[in-house]
């Protein structure tokens, strides 16, 4: 009998591996880049070294969602659906805070925005609204497509979104430039510090969800779209949609 049970365990030895990839290690040390680059601009105030390690941060962050979105289609694993939902919830759950904080805060004001806050466009993020809104509905009818087979039409209408995405984040971009040259910055006041913070976290929420989306561009386009892997894509995208709703009512209009 204990022939039989070594038997079995150098069965079982001979077939375990360890599962390993270098790509969350990529990401990580490409968040902590992130916080370097705080550390150099608030507290050593060198521009130069927050810039570069800002740089080296978001390029590693994004290889390392690319990478190990990547390595898991290769081993047929491709993304989980219901392990995405755990994962939307708990970043739900840091959203929550900050605008748990920014309600507490905003409410005990007696003036908001504070004195020295410019004004706060209106009219941008109606636009960056609908077109984070057309970029859900246009990834919905990609999903569709690829339901009933479309690749082609698939392909199109991934690529619209992945337009549409890059688009949202040019006009972030182009509205955090021009309310920095008016001297509003994140250390401006309060506002600034939340205004900031809250719309730089969705913005790089949609740059994970452009990154997912171009891990499995290259199946994509050769026709071989996985509908597991861009139904749990999709999900992620459509949750950072939602919560931009959030944002842009209580942080611009409220």
């Amino acid at each position: 009998m204990s022939h039989e049970v070594g038997a079995v365990h150098g069965e079982h030895g001979h077939d375990a591996h360890w599962e390993w990839s270098m790509w969350p290690a990529v990401a990580s040390l490409g968040i902590l880049a992130l916080a370097l680059a705080f550390s150099f601009h608030f507290v050593y105030h060198s521009g130069l070294l927050a810039s570069l390690t800002l740089g080296i941060g978001v390029a590693m962050v994004l290889a390392g969602v690319v990478g190990w979105t990547r390595e898991a289609m290769g081993h047929g694993e491709g993304l989980s659906y219901g392990a995405m939902g755990w994962f939307i919830l708990a970043e739900a759950m840091i959203f929550v805070s900050f605008l748990a904080i920014y309600w507490f805060l905003r409410l005990g004001a007696p003036d908001w925005p504070p004195a020295g806050t410019p004004p706060i466009p209106k009219v941008l993020p109606l636009v960056m609204t609908a077109v984070l809104v057309g970029s859900s509905f246009t990834m919905h009818h990609a999903e569709a497509l690829l339901h009933a087979g479309d690749q082609a039409g698939f392909r199109r209408w991934l690529v619209i979104t992945l337009i549409l995405g890059a688009g949202f984040l040019g006009m972030s971009a182009y509205e955090w430039n021009h309310l920095m040259h008016q001297g509003f910055d994140i250390s401006t006041n309060i506002y600034g510090t939340f205004f900031f913070s809250i719309t730089g976290f969705h913005g790089g929420h949609v740059i994970v969800g452009l990154s997912i989306f171009l891990a499995g561009l290259r199946s994509a386009l050769r026709g071989q779209a996985d509908e597991g892997f861009w139904r749990t894509a999709g999900l992620y995208w459509h949750f950072v949609d939602i919560i931009w709703f959030f944002v842009v009512s209580q942080v611009y209009f409220w």
